[in-house]
């Protein structure tokens, strides 16, 4: 499929790994500035400064989760995207040095994602469900077409 392994088709995706990394770090942390704080109030505000109705269905549900957080849950949420965030880095890093284990990883990590997004596009399918499913799956097959290549 993939004639030869270029580098700055690694480095792209290394970004991109990266970026989610980053991304996911920031939440972690906005996760932690929530401790100690009336999560509840906070959703109550956020519905009302987006216009939205209190009494409908989603933003009920948002109010209502909100108000079942505790500062426990909050510092798991956190350590796991902590967690995440770490190994997106990690990911990312290996990838832009171009490290074979990096790959493996990318291919592994990429291909559980794959029939998650099939089941969410199928029951729940938007153009954006199924662009993320085929992004997903070129990333996965140019990984997996260069470690074939190294072999």
């Amino acid at each position: 499929m993939f004639t030869r392994p270029s580098i700055t088709a690694l480095r792209s995706i290394a970004l991109f790994e990266g970026g989610k990394g980053i991304l996911v770090l920031l939440v972690g942390l906005g996760l932690l500035s929530l401790i100690h704080h009336d999560v509840q109030r906070l959703a109550e505000e956020l519905v009302a400064h987006c216009h939205l109705n209190p009494a409908r269905h989603y933003p009920r549900i948002f109010i209502h989760a909100a108000a079942n957080v505790t500062d426990a849950r909050l510092q798991i949420l956190a350590a796991a995207a902590l967690l995440y965030a770490l190994l997106r880095l990690v990911e990312a890093y290996g990838l832009w040095r171009s490290r074979t284990w990096a790959k493996w990883f990318g291919v592994l990590t990429g291909g559980i994602y794959i029939p998650l997004e099939l089941y969410d596009l199928f029951y729940h399918g938007t153009g954006a469900n199924l662009f993320l499913l085929l992004v997903n799956i070129l990333v996965v097959a140019y990984l997996a077409s260069t470690l074939r290549h190294e072999q």
